[in-house]
């Protein structure tokens, strides 16, 4: 019967050292905690009013006569060219030229705002920010988050549109 015991101990004293730890860790110099921060000089903090809000200064004069705006205006129509263009037409995924860089754009039917959902990956400039679009007449426009045009384009052949952003650099979609 002590027999029984003593190799019941046996196996379990085996058995656990067995699970001790033998691998080598480069982190066991390192200390326990990090070494303190040294405190950094703050600056001075300075106060002073504000002037008063409003005024003319605060916004952009409004373009002068001859200023090429086209580029800029939500409403612009589409060239005599331009073929019919309607959502259907424009969901799913879009190959996008940019200014000489290539882009991907993904257009949906799911409402959002005054649109529908869209978005851009790996696109650079004022498409980043592309949240929504819509066809307006001839024309289908990129919206951002906040709803305000950020680029238009109008179908100039089949599987292909081509336009402006605000900022005037040329995008072209294919497939």
């Amino acid at each position: 019967m002590q027999f029984k015991y003593v190799a019941t101990g046996l196996v379990l004293t085996l058995a656990l050292a067995g699970c001790q730890r033998t691998s080598y860790s480069p982190y066991n110099d390192l200390p326990s905690q990090p070494a303190p921060l040294q405190a950094q000089p703050v600056p001075s903090v300075q106060g002073g009013q504000l002037p008063p809000p409003g005024g003319a200064s605060q916004y952009p004069s409004a373009p002068q006569g001859g200023q090429n705006m086209a580029s800029l205006d939500p409403n612009a129509s589409a060239p005599q060219s331009a073929l019919d263009v309607t959502k259907e037409q424009m969901v799913g995924n879009w190959r996008v030229s940019n200014g000489g860089a290539s882009c991907d754009m993904f257009l949906t039917l799911t409402n959002l705002g005054s649109g529908s959902r869209g978005g851009t990956r790996g696109c650079s400039g004022d498409l980043t920010a592309m949240g929504s679009w819509e066809v307006s007449g001839k024309m289908v426009q990129f919206k951002n988050r906040a709803g305000d045009v950020i680029g238009r384009v109008y179908k100039s052949a089949d599987n292909r549109f081509d336009g402006t952003t605000n900022s005037g650099q040329p995008v072209s979609l294919s497939r």
